[in-house]
């Protein structure tokens, strides 16, 4: 199979190592060779987490500057910090609700302006799924869910040779039982809003 080349990248706290267990499981059950590696950086802090995922037969997992086939941001400013791993051939599906870090609340930094976020993104890739993942979160009963979301958006661009349904029985056992349902609800609300975007 071809390989893919997938970089998510975050802020700690937002549920990436969560998003790649998931994706994880969702590989192996579909019978799709899966290696992952993450960068914890300064998560405690809300500092940069970055995973790299590659699927298909690959001896590694670094994926270099210009190799990524597909870039997942929970955070604008985060996606457009990765921006680099991205070619013209690259699809990048980003959460536009900022969560500034803490530079910013002190006055010590200033946050890239959205729209020009977006411009920069769409000169530099093949297409762009960016939309508001924390309010579909909220929407499906859990805040929380703004990784699930995402991965939802994933799915729906058929990039991955994952089936829809081995990643919502992934989130049925990889996932706590407790938010299962909300998760669930939050996979579909992003399926829906990348198909729309």
């Amino acid at each position: 199979m071809q390989t893919k080349r997938l970089i998510i990248v975050a802020v700690g706290g937002q549920g990436n190592l969560l998003a790649s267990k998931v994706l994880g499981e969702a590989a192996l059950l579909s019978g799709v060779p899966v290696r992952m590696s993450e960068i914890h950086g300064m998560a405690q802090r809300g500092g940069v987490v970055e995973s790299a995922i590659v699927f298909g037969d690959a001896k590694s997992t670094i994926i270099s500057n210009g190799e990524a086939d597909v870039l997942v941001g929970f955070e604008p400013s985060e996606t457009l910090r990765a921006l680099n791993k991205c070619n013209a051939d690259t699809t990048v599906i980003t959460n536009m609700a900022p969560l500034p870090p803490y530079t910013v609340a002190i006055g010590r930094g200033t946050y890239p302006d959205l729209d020009r976020v977006r411009t920069l993104i769409k000169t530099k890739t093949k297409r762009l799924i960016a939309f508001d993942a924390v309010e579909l979160a909220r929407s499906a009963g859990s805040v929380m869910a703004v990784n699930i979301v995402l991965l939802g958006a994933l799915i729906q661009t058929n990039l991955l040779p994952i089936p829809r349904e081995n990643l919502e029985q992934a989130i049925r056992t990889t996932t706590k039982k407790a938010f299962v349902d909300a998760n669930l609800k939050a996979f579909e609300m992003g399926f829906s809003a990348a198909g729309n975007a």
